[in-house]
């Protein structure tokens, strides 16, 4: 459970966000409102897989994130330009920990840009620091 303090510091950036348990849930659920948690489900599972040590773990991860967001109509497919698309394409035969960095700068900038804004405007996000800010106040004013 965040307190006000972290819930207001999400405001700060999208890295703050993602790096907050409750804030990437509240940010994921805000993004699947709008039909787009494919840019935040990508970019955790890129995090993901650039802490993979085994090599067999490398090349069976890159293909499930190639072929759950890349490849043309991929169940989650991301958007992404044509370009990055298709060195991934011709990588991914032969993966290595960076072959998703390009997509995942794009997918990071994308949410930073577009997304993180309009969840800062959002409803969910105005609920969850005024249900930070009320709870505070039980805590200091207990009489209340």
């Amino acid at each position: 459970r965040s307190n006000v303090g972290e819930t207001m510091a999400w405001y700060e950036s999208v890295e703050t966000l993602l790096a907050n348990k409750d804030g990437l849930a509240a940010f994921r659920a805000f993004l699947k409102s709008e039909f787009s948690e494919e840019n935040v489900d990508f970019w955790l599972a890129c995090e993901d897989f650039k802490k993979t040590k085994s090599s067999t773990k490398i090349a069976s991860k890159a293909q499930k994130i190639y072929s759950d967001f890349i490849q043309a109509d991929a169940p989650k497919e991301i958007n992404i330009d044509f370009h990055t698309k298709i060195n991934i394409s011709q990588n991914i035969s032969e993966p290595t920990l960076s072959c998703f960095d390009d997509a995942q700068r794009l997918i990071y900038s994308l949410m930073a840009k577009d997304c993180f804004p309009r969840f800062l405007r959002s409803e969910v996000y105005k609920e969850l620091v005024q249900k930070q800010q009320n709870r505070n106040q039980k805590r200091w004013l207990p009489f209340l």
